[in-house]
């Protein structure tokens, strides 16, 4: 099942073969980035198929997630036969990525040295915990990062240090092997070789926490967990109101400020002098945010989303994920599209957060059952029919 790209415009890495050696997150986000922009990617899974498809809890929706516009072909990599199949695909990649641990890939002969030999126009894109250095034979996961690279003593309150909702480093990480691989392509061009590029959770991570470096750099105090941190404005937090609800409002500026006081009838704070400019709210809000709180508790979430709508100041309700099925604005914009999930049921998933020429980038393959693709993949680099049913009948390769 696919879905033709809407655009008559060819997708910019269309011509482009990426061969996929991953698993879980990172890595395959990478090669959703890269399927989705146009690239042909092939992704080699052991016989029993990527783990990611048999994760419970937290992990149920990786792999249809992470893994549509792919090709998938089934392979023993512990068998040499397994290996040739793979070197022979290899052959014919531009773009080569993995994320498995240190040494594997070295102990299988398809490390980047070992392949350069073989094709010097090829790049090579590993997805690991850490870059070369100090920290490099950790073994690394998001939280983990996370912990160690300062986002969960962000994220949390003070003594509580809390991970991120989400895969954030697993995600930006696969997405910043893209970006690299992107940037290599772009170099082959010009130098007509290729390269090794990787990309690390951990320095993610630290990429991701740079603003707090940096505002000990400027200022001389370290910054304060995000919930307890001094915001550098003065209405900018989530309001318990009418009926236990909650919404999010901020006014950022002197001027939404004004127009928040007029909104809701609060004239007297907005001509008192102590709360004449931004700063000088920011000083009070310990005595005036309990006013403001007060004033709003019995208002409904979505009158005040309404007023804060028509007068143009920021707001949000407070969203559960499963909510954003139903979203009114993602499904008017076609940002979700039909998935087929581990089961073979469908759902919705959301696409790429861009547009090309005013189109999101669809897709054009459903996350690919296991092997789905091996035999065709298996033909295109030259094995006659009775050569691919000897390598299913010995489980090494699976048939589709």
């Amino acid at each position: 099942m696919s879905e033709a790209n809407p655009s008559s415009n060819p997708l910019p890495y269309a011509g482009v073969r990426v061969v996929e050696f991953t698993h879980m997150v990172m890595g395959p986000t990478c090669g959703l980035l890269l399927a989705d922009l146009g690239a042909e990617v092939i992704k080699v899974e052991p016989i029993e198929g990527d783990n990611t498809r048999r994760l419970l809890g937290s992990g149920s929706g990786f792999f249809p997630t992470f893994n549509r516009n792919k090709k998938s072909i089934a392979l023993d990599l512990k068998k040499p036969e397994g290996v040739e199949a793979a070197l022979r695909l290899i052959a014919t990649a531009d773009i080569v990525s993995e994320n498995f641990k240190p040494g594997t890939m070295k102990k299988l002969g398809l490390d980047y040295d070992t392949l350069a030999r073989l094709n010097p126009r090829l790049i090579y894109v590993s997805h690991k915990g850490f870059l070369p250095g100090p920290y490099d034979h950790r073994t690394a996961l998001d939280e983990v990062v996370q912990m160690m690279g300062g986002l969960a003593y962000m994220t949390g309150r003070s003594g509580d240090p809390l991970r991120a909702g989400t895969s954030v480093n697993d995600i930006m990480g696969g997405m910043f092997g893209a970006i690299g691989a992107m940037a290599a392509l772009r170099q082959r061009d010009i130098t007509g070789k290729g390269c090794e590029v990787q990309s690390a959770l951990f320095e993610n991570n630290v990429f991701l926490v740079a603003q707090h470096m940096m505002q000990f750099a400027a200022t001389g105090k370290a910054a304060d967990p995000m919930p307890s941190r001094i915001s550098a404005w003065a209405v900018y937090d989530v309001f318990t109101v009418k009926d236990g609800e909650q919404i999010f409002l901020a006014a950022v500026s002197d001027k939404q400020w004004a127009i928040f006081c007029k909104a809701f009838g609060l004239d007297e704070m907005l001509a008192d002098p102590r709360l004449k400019t931004n700063n000088d709210r920011v000083l009070a809000r310990e005595w005036m945010m309990p006013i403001l709180r007060s004033h709003l508790a019995n208002h409904s979430a979505a009158d005040l989303a309404a007023v804060f709508e028509k007068n143009e100041l920021p707001f949000a309700p407070i969203t559960r994920p499963q909510e954003l099925f139903d979203d009114p604005h993602l499904n008017a914009t076609g940002g979700l599209a039909p998935v087929r999930m581990n089961d073979g049921s469908m759902a919705k998933v959301p696409l790429m957060p861009f547009t090309l020429d005013g189109e999101r980038p669809g897709i054009r393959l459903q996350p690919p059952r296991v092997g789905e693709h091996g035999r065709e993949l298996l033909k295109e680099v030259g094995y006659s029919d009775e050569e691919i049913a000897a390598l299913e009948t010995r489980h090494i390769t699976l048939g589709d």
